[in-house]
């Protein structure tokens, strides 16, 4: 089922988790977690989608600040937009040059409100933000010297 899906919808996959680069964003590297089943609320996340969930955000935070050079990334959740009522966290890079007015909560400024990467950037992002977490989680897993 996600095999078909195009990088930028399936930068990284687990049992209970997805990764994508949000559509509509006006910033590369903008992405969002989602439950690999429908969740409408926190709450409702079962005991291992509430530990992977811990693990991904702290793994692609490390991926994002290694990857754009951000000195930040927020991340975000409330599920309110009108066809988005399912759980998802943004989690979003704030490059360093950010706008003032762009920061905190005005980052969702740069989402829906125009011209963003273009498809094939979002892919070639993917790609390599899903080789930074692959090489990443290798490393992690060998054994020490």
């Amino acid at each position: 089922m996600l095999a078909g899906l195009p990088p930028r919808e399936r930068v990284a996959v687990d049992e209970h988790w997805r990764v994508a680069h949000a559509f509509g964003a006006g910033l590369l590297g903008w992405l969002v977690l989602l439950p690999r089943r429908h969740v409408l609320s926190i709450a409702e996340l079962t005991d291992e989608e509430a530990a992977g969930l811990g693990h991904w955000q702290v793994r692609l935070s490390r991926a994002l600040t290694e990857e754009t050079g951000c000195r930040k990334v927020y991340l975000a959740q409330f599920a309110e937009a009108p066809g988005f009522g399912h759980v998802h966290f943004h989690l979003v890079p704030r490059p360093p040059e950010l706008a003032q007015e762009l920061r905190g909560p005005g980052i969702f400024g740069l989402l829906g409100g125009g011209p963003g990467p273009s498809e094939r950037e979002q892919d070639e992002f993917a790609l390599r933000l899903g080789a930074r977490l692959a090489r990443a989680s290798r490393s992690r897993s060998e054994p020490s010297p």
